[in-house]
Parts: structure tokens; C-alpha cells; sequence
């Protein structure tokens, strides 16, 4: 099986939910270590914000069915984004027989995309 999604997003709007909400806004989308490592970057949130839309395009659900927590990039040694996912997005990705992922985040200075793909026996 093979799946794949893919989100744009503008990096402004991630920007006014941090003015708005501040760490709440933060809390809700990322998890603590995305939070850490992007340390305030907000094109890197952005993307990564893509990603976990991306992730639920794949899963064929939609982000209503995960939490936005469920789903977190982290990086390798080299900075290489890797993706794990956690409690229902990790079932559901299970339930249809998805083991590996490959992700890749891109951002310009308005723009971020991500992209996933998804493969199962």
C-alpha cells in the first residue's frame, strides 16, 4: 500500500496564533521537543504544521480523527526530518498496514509545505 498527502500553509498564520494564544497556541499544535528545537522559528513550526495535515491526508481521515500532538517531526543527527507518530495516529497508521514514512518540509518567507509518504505491506 502506498499513501501519500501533502499541506501548504501561509507562515503568517501560525505567526497570529502565537501573538494571539502564545504558549497555548504552541501547546495545542506541537509537541514539546518540535517546540524546543525550532526555539521560536516560526517558518519551522510553520512546516511542521504542514507535515501533521499531510500525515492526516495520508491516513484518509482528516486532523479531526488525531490529535496534533499524534503526530511529531523530529530530527536526526544531521538535521534530517523524520517523522513518529504517537496514540491514535499511530493505530490508525497500523490498522492500514503504514510502517514506513519518508517527510520532507519546505518554507519560503510567506509559505510552508509538507509532504509524506507513507508505505505498507
Amino acid at each position: 500500500m502506498l499513501a501519500v498527502g501533502v499541506d501548504m500553509i501561509e507562515i503568517a498564520r501560525i505567526e497570529r496564533g502565537i501573538q494571539r494564544h502564545g504558549d497555548r497556541f504552541l501547546q495545542r499544535f506541537f509537541t514539546g521537543q518540535e517546540i524546543a528545537y525550532c526555539n521560536g522559528r516560526i517558518p519551522s513550526l510553520a512546516g511542521r504544521f504542514a507535515v501533521k495535515e499531510a500525515v492526516s491526508k495520508a491516513l484518509g481521515t482528516g486532523i479531526g480523527d488525531i490529535s496534533w500532538t499524534d503526530v511529531e517531526v523530529v530530527c536526526d543527527g544531521r538535521g534530517k526530518p523524520q517523522l513518529v507518530l504517537h496514540n491514535q495516529a499511530n493505530t490508525l497508521a497500523a490498522n492500514q498496514g503504514l510502517t514506513q514514512w519518508d517527510i520532507s518540509l519546505s518554507h519560503t518567507d510567506t509559505h510552508a509545505i509538507g509532504f509524506v509518504v507513507a508505505l505498507g505491506g
